[in-house]
């Protein structure tokens, strides 16, 4: 625990997308924006980012969608399947930074839970920056190593360019803050632990479990999981860490969730 570290929740406005996609069920198909009205559970899917000042420096946890995310997207389908279409002009990422009075040059580390592109969609914003920029040894690994421009939610344009500093393991990074390896949704996602002196433990989960409904018990998978087995695993790992040190669980994207939250810029946990 590190006396000083403040935690801002940064939402950055909601894609929307068929609830299959977050939470599996008997009877239920995946539809796209042109066929939303049909019968399917079409739902709002917010997405925020995570700013941790510690004495030992600043950092942002994941960088939510870019702003020309229809234009960016348009080769692989995604902007008809999760389109960013329920976010204003301040909530988009580098308009929230401002609101803290934050520039990105300003940030020491930017890290990734995993490289999808509703996480790394604003990644090259610290490009021109000093920030250290941090994924998991086997999300960086899994990225880059695949054939073409794409696969799934990976998109090499957001990141192909950069580079990663890895981890590897669950360790502490900076004082109070930790990183936990709960793959299974891709093969090297994170999950992020902060231990506050008033707050208490806070998890920060990212897509190792989507919302409250995906985490139970029992746990229940999305459509988009790499290994199934792996994501039980996981969900199980959080939530005996969660137990053990009466966590404040934050989902990775909960609509629900996420209004319930003290969030920025006017609110934070410390």
């Amino acid at each position: 625990m590190a006396v000083g570290t403040t935690v801002s929740i940064l939402p950055c406005g909601a894609m929307t997308a068929d609830l299959t996609w977050l939470l599996l069920a008997p009877n239920r198909s995946i539809r796209n924006r042109h066929n939303k009205n049909e019968p399917a559970e079409w739902v709002d899917v917010p997405t925020h980012c995570v700013l941790v000042d510690t004495p030992d420096g600043r950092l942002l946890w994941d960088t939510s969608c870019p702003r020309d995310w229809e234009t960016h997207w348009a080769a692989t389908g995604l902007q008809d399947f999760f389109p960013y279409d329920k976010v204003s002009d301040e909530e988009y990422l580098d308009s929230r930074l401002k609101q803290l009075g934050v520039a990105p040059g300003d940030i020491d580390y930017v890290v990734l839970s995993h490289l999808h592109f509703d996480h790394a969609g604003n990644v090259k914003m610290f490009k021109e920056t000093n920030a250290r920029l941090v994924c998991s040894a086997k999300e960086k690994e899994w990225a880059f190593g695949f054939e073409g421009p794409f696969n799934g939610a990976h998109l090499k344009a957001d990141y192909e360019d950069l580079t990663f500093e890895t981890v590897d393991g669950d360790a502490e990074f900076l004082p109070g803050v930790s990183f936990i390896q709960t793959p299974g949704h891709t093969p090297g996602s994170m999950s992020m632990r902060v231990d506050l002196p008033e707050s208490g433990t806070m998890i920060f989960t990212a897509d190792a479990v989507y919302m409250g409904e995906s985490y139970g018990p029992p746990a229940v998978p999305a459509a988009i999981v790499n290994n199934l087995e792996q994501f039980y695993s996981s969900v199980e790992k959080l939530r005996g860490i969660a137990t053990e040190t009466d966590a404040t669980i934050v989902f990775g994207h909960d609509a629900n969730q996420i209004k319930q939250l003290r969030v920025a810029p006017d609110g934070s946990y410390k």
